[in-house]
């Protein structure tokens, strides 16, 4: 990615937190490269350097600062910026896709061949597969070590490496001080220690995006799409049970008092799978979103009075693809949704009220049958459905980031009784598109006046290729139609 030194300059001069994570700039004369928003005294122009993500600054050398620390940078929203391959690609190193295996391994789930990935990353992101996936595992180690007191061992392997002795290599390489260095002379940021945790067990770190947030309307239509049992929503705060592989544990979510700051808490238990437990609640908040750019471009296509309204604003996504199939097609709200939660997952003891079950998982569902999931009070097509989404989810259908929006829906519309509005709402939340929109929901017609689902698909084409934050912005809208300026209302 080609960067504008001029435009640049003039971020890192202003510390516009709108730039925070969109690029870094190295130092020349330090060796260290840093946010835009760093605090530290701003540096001459001309011993500056601009890239466009940190695995490309650590390629050239350079190492994290730390005062601002890059590893807490909110990442780039990847949906467009990228062709599929890179992007796909991309999602699933962050993911921890390459931690224990190969990249010809990762190509070949992809269906393509190794050197096929490497050159299309090389061209799309200006690094191979190994180097992005090595500073996502440096740079959620040096999180680890400086906000909780792990033992460095543990912090090796929740990162992602497989051995102690490769991460110390790699990191005294990389970073030219050993991780057990970096604890003692650090130089902390958000007051976020392990102590601060909101209970025994527990391990606190933070997750950054870029403001403004939401973060009211984000907690209340969490808890109105929550699945019994399995989510709660209490005091400020989201709070979920996991199950990643064979590890289990919960997760609370709650905003910062003060700074761009999310605070998460985990169980110890779920340390195995941080990189993609962390990669898919970054997904649940849309925490990687740009809301100046994505607020200001929705404002000048007639949604203004809208954004003014609830600046920042996130477009909803799912922890989990197939939940988001469940909640749409079972109801959210719903009585029948518990009943189907109760019936197809696990009992958990956490000791957290409100968090008593785990792994709705499509085996579960496909095996409790259409018939016995329209006596728990689903009703019959929906139920049908439902059962042929599971088994679909175990085979060819992907509910999740990196796939091909365009597949998905082809898939779930080819399902009796999954009309274009439920289809387009599953691809939406379970594979964090953005640009998702369907003209034929009935509420959006209604919400902005339009005649027909012809004058809306007209009046969205202004709206691309944000959409489906639209769409959210226009249901927050608390019921109240919005004029359209496309024509006159009286």
């Amino acid at each position: 990615m080609m960067l504008n030194p001029e435009a640049c300059s003039r971020a890192v001069s202003s510390r516009d937190p709108r730039f925070d994570g969109v690029f870094f700039v190295g130092i020349t004369t330090t060796g260290i490269y840093c946010r835009p928003v760093c605090p530290a005294r701003v540096s001459y122009p001309d011993r500056r350097r601009f890239f466009d993500s940190a695995a490309a600054a650590e390629r050239s050398g350079f190492r994290p600062c730390l005062r601002c620390r890059p590893e807490l940078a909110p990442g780039k929203a990847l949906c467009d910026a990228v062709p599929r391959l890179a992007r796909s690609a991309a999602l699933r190193i962050a993911e921890g896709a390459l931690n224990g295996q190969s990249v010809d391994a990762l190509a070949r789930e992809l269906g393509v061949g190794g050197r096929q990935l490497r050159r299309a990353m090389e061209r799309e992101l200006g690094v191979s597969p190994v180097e992005l996936a090595q500073t996502h595992r440096l740079l959620l180690a040096k999180c680890l070590l400086t906000d909780t007191r792990l033992p460095v061992t543990r912090v090796a392997y929740s990162s992602g490496f497989q051995s102690l002795r490769r991460f110390n290599s790699v990191f005294r390489e990389r970073y030219r001080m050993s991780p057990s260095a970096l604890r003692r002379g650090e130089r902390r940021g958000p007051p976020v220690s392990a102590a601060e945790s909101s209970g025994p067990g527990l391990v606190r770190l933070t997750l950054s995006y870029r403001p403004p947030l939401a973060w009211t309307a984000l907690l209340e239509r969490l808890g109105r799409e929550a699945l019994p049992g399995i989510e709660v929503v209490a005091d400020g705060r989201y709070g979920r049970t996991v199950q990643l592989g064979r590890y289990r544990g919960v997760v609370f979510l709650e905003h910062a008092p003060q700074g761009s700051h999310i605070l998460l808490d985990l169980s110890l238990g779920l340390l195995p799978v941080l990189m993609p437990l962390i990669a898919r609640l970054r997904r649940l908040c849309d925490l990687d979103a740009e809301p100046a750019v994505i607020d200001a471009h929705l404002a000048g296509a007639g949604l203004g009075e809208l954004v003014r309204r609830s600046p920042g604003l996130r477009m909803p996504v799912a922890f989990d693809g197939f939940e988001a199939a469940v909640v749409e097609l079972v109801g959210a709200g719903s009585p029948a949704l518990g009943a189907v939660v109760a019936a197809t997952s696990e009992a958990m003891e956490t000791g957290w009220p409100g968090l008593t079950r785990v792994g709705l998982t499509p085996v579960g569902v496909a095996s409790l049958g259409a018939r016995r999931l329209a006596a728990l009070g689903v009703p019959g097509p929906r139920a049908e459905a439902l059962v042929a989404v599971a088994r679909a989810a175990r085979g060819t259908l992907r509910l999740e980031p990196g796939a091909e929006p365009a597949a998905t829906l082809e898939v779930l519309r080819g399902i009796p009784d999954i009309d274009a509005v439920a289809a387009t709402a599953i691809v939406m939340r379970a594979m964090h598109w953005p640009d998702a929109f369907s003209a034929q929901d009935a509420e959006l017609q209604r919400l902005w006046r339009a005649a027909d689902a012809s004058e809306l698909e007209h009046a969205a084409e202004a709206w691309r290729p944000w959409r489906a934050h639209a769409a959210t912005y226009l249901r927050a809208s608390g019921g109240q139609p919005l004029g359209s300026p496309l024509r006159a209302v009286t």
